[in-house]
């Protein structure tokens, strides 16, 4: 089996499959598949193909990721590809890749496209785009989760082993939990974010998607260092992976304050997922987790969407029209406030920050569920705000609270689709969590993404 990045790399050096086999894989995997929702631009397969080629005569088979194919969300910068931000009116012409994309580059990544997206990363759900409403790998009626909706299911469909997402509010995990991947949403300021569109530039991240945490983490040692470019990039760097720690303190929301919005799948999928980790020597640690449902209210609550709004504030007084009508109506409630109510945030913040230090003074983790429960792409569009709210439940406090996060595959839902769970620490702490989420991920046993699904 070659799925993983790991595989694919030993298959290489094994001279028992080439980059340009992968590539032959990929197309016809996209192609037998079928869902023109999942990528915006792809790559004209003989180019690729010829690039991988290539590579196979004058790359070094050392490199990270020598060969392997990689999808990007269309809103990070890829050379010779549009960028959309899935808004047709925004579309441009990149000099230069982004600074993450140059540096798959030279790991040795061959890029497959650029992936569909909630227009303008904003949204949880994946059905904010002109560009089509991708299906769910798992059930067509339900919504395949976003913002980086077309990422993550172009690694749980195989068609590359690895994609980079974004990360404000969520967009790098949600989709990871409805395609049973791994989301690795990195410490704040660890992966350049020049040549991606912003949605909150001091909070927004380059997250990656893949079918392993070992995986996720060799992609993030690739595009994690500080960039002088960036004025929110900081120097952290990742130390090695180490086994995961007996007897590490895991935090869990006490039982009245967990939410489902009464999805009893996922109710009985999160107390199995906290069982299966205390079987592995974790200590389950029950904490107060409204610190951090109240820092959740404050990104779309508080003065936050005002930088959504300063990133399309051209293109909506130009041709308002032109934007999908809920994005153009959650942005549009940043174009208002007043500079007391954003330092009435900021101070409301920092006690909201020194009450998530005082948790996990006494814990090493969260492990919260990923969302709290699905939604069928036909309720959504009947209530998207509301609907769409609920699923950042558990996510959208990370950013604000410098936080980083893993979501990994836990389990199968009763009702047959996949459910999971994301450990969240303090920022810097990724390779802790990486420790913790590696051992959980594989006792679950779980298939890799959607594969066994997949025909070719």
């Amino acid at each position: 089996m070659t799925e993983t990045v790991a595989e694919i790399l030993a298959a290489y050096r094994a001279g028992t499959v080439t980059p340009e086999d992968i590539v032959a894989r990929s197309f016809a995997r996209i192609r037998a598949h079928a869902d023109p929702a999942i990528f915006i631009t792809l790559r004209d397969e003989a180019a690729l193909r010829a690039e991988a080629s290539t590579l196979m005569r004058n790359g070094d088979k050392s490199l990270p990721l020598y060969g392997i194919p990689i999808a990007i969300k269309d809103n990070i910068d890829v050379k010779g590809l549009p960028t959309t931000a899935a808004c047709p009116a925004f579309l441009h012409h990149p000099a230069r890749d982004a600074t993450a994309v140059a540096r798959l580059r030279v790991a040795g990544a061959l890029i497959l496209g650029k992936t569909n997206l909630d227009q303008f990363a904003t949204g949880l759900v994946g059905v904010r785009t002109p560009y089509g409403i991708a299906r769910n790998l798992f059930d067509q009626k339900l919504i395949p989760g976003g913002s980086s909706t077309g990422s993550a299911l172009a690694v749980a469909a195989g068609f590359a082993p690895l994609a980079l997402g974004t990360d404000t509010a969520g967009s790098g995990r949600v989709p990871a939990a409805y395609n049973n991947i791994v989301g690795l949403k990195p410490s704040r300021g660890m992966v350049s974010t020049v040549g991606v569109v912003p949605a909150c530039r001091t909070l927004d991240c380059v997250s990656v998607f893949a079918l392993s945490v070992d995986d996720a983490v060799t992609a993030l040692r690739a595009v994690a260092a500080n960039d002088p470019a960036d004025p929110f990039s900081r120097a952290r760097p990742l130390p090695d992976v180490g086994p995961m720690p007996g007897g590490v303190r895991l935090g869990v929301p006490i039982p009245g304050q967990r939410l489902f919005f009464g999805d009893t799948h996922s109710v009985a999928a999160y107390e199995a997922a906290l069982a299966r980790l205390a079987g592995l020597g974790a200590k389950i640690v029950e904490i107060d987790i409204e610190p951090f449902y109240a820092a959740a209210r404050l990104l779309y609550e508080g003065p936050w969407v005002t930088e959504r709004y300063l990133a399309v504030k051209a293109l909506i007084a130009s041709a308002p029209e032109a934007m999908h009508p809920v994005t153009r109506q959650v942005i549009l409630a940043g174009a208002h406030g007043t500079a007391a109510d954003v330092f009435a945030a900021f101070y409301q913040l920092e006690e909201l920050r020194r009450a998530s230090d005082r948790t996990f003074s006494s814990i090493d983790a969260l492990v919260v569920p990923t969302v709290p429960t699905i939604y069928t792409v036909e309720e959504v569009l009947a209530d998207p705000i509301r609907l769409n709210s609920r699923l950042g439940t558990y996510t959208n406090f990370v950013n604000l609270l410098d936080l980083c996060a893993l979501a990994l595959p836990a389990g199968m839902r009763g009702d047959g689709g996949p459910f999971g769970v994301t450990l969240i620490a303090p920022a810097g702490n990724d390779a802790a969590l990486a420790a913790i989420g590696r051992r959980f991920h594989r006792a679950t046993g779980l298939p890799l993404g959607a594969l066994d699904r997949e025909k070719v």
